[in-house]
């Protein structure tokens, strides 16, 4: 279920974005799902097509869906090569962070602030 929070500080379409973003990293969309289309999901929502599109695109470079023209926008496979990314990329930060003597709680804040989910420690 997506919910659009009209007082949130977050646009619109970043809020649709991160909300897809995770339930196909958390699986609740699984590989091959088809999302909505644009219009439908902006209908749905009562958002601007033109927001629902950004929200799309963005999460079609991140490699999360593809679209497949007028057949419409799927689930990646590629999601799952994302996953592995990311966690191939905290690997790498977790033995910088040891390098360099940083208390793993610092290290949380310090990647937490570069998400934008706290303030810089």
């Amino acid at each position: 279920m997506i919910v659009i929070d009209a007082a949130s500080p977050m646009p619109p379409y970043e809020q649709l974005r991160a909300q897809l973003a995770r339930q196909i990293q958390d699986r609740t969309l699984a590989v091959g799902t088809r999302l909505p289309t644009i219009r439908r999901l902006a209908a749905d929502l009562g958002l601007a097509v033109n927001t629902v599109g950004r929200a799309y695109r963005e999460l079609e470079e991140a490699g999360l869906i593809e679209t497949h023209g007028r057949a419409g926008s799927f689930v990646s496979a590629a999601g799952e090569q994302s996953r592995e990314q990311a966690h191939r990329a905290a690997r790498d930060y977790a033995a910088v962070i040891t390098s360099l003597g940083i208390h793993p709680t610092e290290a949380i804040q310090i990647v937490e602030a570069a998400l934008g989910h706290a303030p810089t420690p």
